[in-house]
């Protein structure tokens, strides 16, 4: 954390001091870097692409599309009384935001060695970047959802307006876990060959495919654990007014806080030896 010297008018780093010292002035100050490093990901995510931002619709498009089919059709999965198409994508416009948030965030500290080797800045700021980066693509598939709602003449809950506080909820579990994944691939460089496997695993325990009203209680709220399963299940709410029992939500909050505040302290606690490891 700089310090100004008043004697020598000269700039002094120190270490960070406390169980989690984040200093949102700090924070707040290198603004202007935050804004470039998010553009910069933005406009690498999309370099040279032949469909741009269209990628963030088909996605989560077509992994409806083979979720429909198998677990849809011939599986037949119950859907809470949703159309399964738009019970599906629902589970995948969080998840998929979630999970390209988990993939950038994870490597975005290996990715800019050379600018964080060279110059001080707030080492926070490259993989918080790497996540807000990714809310071009999450809003875009809410949009395409509102366009899906539209075709299939379902009638958006009155619970829409907590939409934010699901998306808000989402970023806060991607961004603690992405400070974990993304401090440990500086020491450990096959975290980036373990990140895809979590994230498949992870898919699958998360409700995107099938409703966790299949779980009775207690194991229902067990479930929760998994903190997207609040996330999940609130977006549809959300948007469907599906009925979520309140533990859920509250159990899954409340995981989502000990990553971050874990994620954070790990994070401030390694990140002294980024510049050298690196």
């Amino acid at each position: 954390m700089p310090e100004r010297d008043e004697a020598s008018q000269s700039i002094r780093i120190e270490p960070p001091k406390g169980f989690i010292s984040v200093s949102l002035r700090e924070l707040w100050q290198y603004r202007d870097l935050l804004y470039f490093l998010v553009w910069r990901d933005i406009k690498v995510r999309y370099k040279q692409t032949g469909l741009g931002v269209a990628w963030a619709v088909l996605q989560p498009l077509l992994t409806m599309v083979v979720f429909s089919v198998f677990f849809g059709r011939l599986a037949k999965m119950p859907s809470d009384g949703v159309p399964y198409s738009l019970f599906t994508f629902a589970g995948l416009v969080p998840w998929i935001f979630f999970a390209n948030g988990l993939t950038q965030s994870s490597n975005s500290l290996v990715s800019s060695s050379n600018l964080i080797s060279k110059v001080y800045f707030p080492r926070l700021h490259v993989p918080l970047a790497a996540v807000l980066s990714g809310a071009v693509d999450f809003g875009l598939s809410c949009l395409m959802l509102g366009v899906m709602m539209a075709l299939y003449h379902v009638r958006p809950s009155p619970y829409l307006w907590y939409l934010p506080l699901f998306a808000l909820l989402a970023f806060v579990t991607m961004l603690g876990v992405g400070l974990w994944f993304s401090a440990l691939n500086v020491r450990y460089r096959d975290v980036r060959y373990i990140v895809p496997f979590v994230s498949q695993f992870w898919m699958f325990a998360t409700p995107i495919a099938y409703p966790s009203s299949l779980l009775s209680e207690p194991w229902r709220t067990v479930y929760s654990l998994n903190p997207l399963v609040g996330v999940v299940e609130g977006f549809r709410w959300a948007f469907f007014g599906t009925k979520v029992p309140g533990p859920i939500l509250l159990v899954s909050t409340g995981i989502t806080l000990i990553i971050l505040v874990a994620g954070a302290y790990y994070f401030q606690r390694v990140e002294a030896s980024f510049a050298d490891v690196i």
